[in-house]
Formats: C-alpha cells, sequence, structure tokens
C-alpha cells in the first residue's frame, strides 16, 4: 500500500461486516458473488458483487479471506439482506457459518482527477487505534465533496443506481466480476449480455454549469435527444458551479456529448465517469 499524497481528501466512514468462518468460505463466496476468489491471496481486498439470479446487482462488496473464512464488507446495498440471502443457501456441507453483522471502520482517500490507481491502494480497514499517521493527516471529505467525487468516479448508489432493476454490466463494475470462473448466482444472465452485447442502458456522468437559479434537478427526470427518450437521472447534486450527476441513458444516445433535460430546454453535457469500466477494458 502506497503512502497517501497531500492532494487527497479522506473517506472515513463505518459500514457493515459480515464475517463467514469455516475453510468452506472461499468456496461459498465464489459461487456467491460475482468476482474470482478461487485465485485471490489471503487479506488482498477483493472488490465483488451480490447478484440476483436475473443478474441485478443487490450489493458492492468488499473482501478479504484468511485462514479462518473471510470478511465481506457492505459498500453499497442492504446488508441485513445479503446475511439473510447468504443464510438461506448455506448448507452443512459448505462448512461455512455466518456470524452477526458488525460494524468495520473504513479509509478511502479520494484522489483529484486524473490520478489513476489500484482501488485496494486507496483503501484501508482499520480500527480507531491503528489509523496509520499519514492517513490520520488527510482532510476529512465534507459530504457534498463525496458526492462529488462518487459521481465523478462512477460509484453506484443505493437506493439511487442499485434498485434491483440495474445489472453491473450497465453499471461499468466491468472490474468487480470475473466471466472466466464458472458458475455463481447470476452468471447465467451475465454471460448472455455479454454474448449478445445486449446491454440496453449504461451509466454516465453529467453536468449543468450555469444553471438558472432556482434550477431543481430530481432524480428519476428524464433525458431527451431529438425529442425522443434518451435515459433517466439517477442522482444529483447542486454545487456552487451548477449542477452534476450520474444518468442511465438508453444504447442509441451513448455517442451523444448532450442530451436535454426533460422540457426545461437545458442542456446537459454527458461522459463515462472515470471509474466506468466495460467487461473488455477489465480483461
Amino acid at each position: 500500500m502506497t503512502a497517501p499524497t497531500t492532494d487527497a481528501l479522506l473517506w472515513d466512514a463505518t459500514f457493515p461486516l459480515l464475517r463467514l468462518q469455516g475453510d468452506g468460505s472461499r468456496d461459498f463466496l465464489h459461487g456467491q458473488t460475482s468476482a474470482d476468489l478461487q485465485q485471490a491471496a489471503h487479506h488482498a481486498l477483493i472488490r465483488s458483487c451480490w447478484l440476483t439470479a436475473t443478474g441485478r446487482v443487490q450489493a458492492l462488496l468488499e473482501v478479504r479471506l484468511d485462514d479462518e473464512g473471510a470478511d465481506v464488507l457492505v459498500l453499497s446495498g442492504d446488508a441485513a439482506a445479503l446475511a439473510s440471502g447468504f443464510d438461506r443457501v448455506i448448507f452443512p456441507a459448505d462448512r461455512v457459518r455466518l456470524l452477526p453483522l458488525a460494524q468495520q471502520r473504513r479509509l478511502q482517500r479520494l484522489q483529484a482527477p486524473g490520478v489513476d490507481r489500484p482501488w485496494c491502494d486507496d483503501v484501508l480497514w482499520c480500527d480507531d487505534s491503528s489509523v496509520p499517521a499519514a492517513w490520520e493527516a488527510l482532510p476529512r471529505a465534507e459530504a457534498s465533496a463525496l458526492e462529488a467525487w462518487r459521481l465523478r468516479v462512477g460509484l453506484p448508489g443505493h437506493p439511487a443506481e442499485l434498485n434491483g432493476d440495474t445489472n453491473p454490466l450497465e453499471l461499468g463494475l466491468g472490474d468487480w466480476l470475473s466471466l472466466s470462473k464458472g458458475c455463481y448466482l447470476g452468471q447465467e444472465t451475465i454471460a448472455k449480455l455479454t454474448a449478445r452485447d445486449g446491454v440496453k442502458q449504461k451509466l454516465r456522468h453529467w453536468q449543468l454549469v450555469d444553471a438558472p437559479i432556482g434550477l431543481t434537478i430530481e432524480p428519476g427526470t428524464p433525458l431527451r435527444l431529438n425529442n425522443e427518450r434518451a435515459g433517466v437521472i439517477t442522482s444529483a447534486l447542486h454545487t456552487p458551479g451548477g449542477w452534476q450527476g450520474l444518468a442511465l441513458v438508453r444504447r442509441a444516445a451513448l455517442e451523444a456529448p448532450q442530451l436535454q433535460l426533460g422540457g426545461e430546454g437545458l442542456t446537459l453535457q454527458i461522459s463515462p465517469p472515470t471509474g466506468f469500466r466495460d467487461l473488455a477494458e477489465s480483461s
């Protein structure tokens, strides 16, 4: 893990943590989540998705394996639903037992635009007594700065983008899943979408500068291209420079650099979030 740089902000928050105990934990998680955990080293930070049987994203996870089991941090999604879902499919032959949900302090440094570094290099799980001084010295990100970072990189939020209707290919989570690892929950649908290039929409970042005074933009607002429905806004943030957010944009409009905001007659600038990854980019 590299040392934090001085231009980074710090995301300091506590997240639900599910502990799996037993020597079958690796195999169980390999079959229940989207990442290739058979190849993962102990204590490495692995990003993964928990999907429905039809390939919809239910939760974003960070997983760490060890000699006695695994820890699963729920970065976005319903932790109680995850625990219940795992519990329903654990059998004695799995050699796994679930411990009660706990809480884990997690730090992530939020780099400025243009910095491209592996996710795991910017994340630290810790407790109050184990924070390195270099991390402790970083300025904490206020809520608005944290949300602006999330929108810029395109990290799906619950329930804005994680709403039971979106799949990881639409959300740009190509480096959160594996197509080569074999069977896992939702894998059949993901394989079909990939083989047929069947993704009908993708997540995009949008921006509106010099917005009219008093303008309000809400999730659910439609976007249009040449008077045709082109997508829908999923997240919106008002900043001193205007508005920005995320939207699910229909395939036919993905190449358009601008889209119109509903019936307002305003033009939004559209671009891929910096963290959006197609499967081809992640392989």
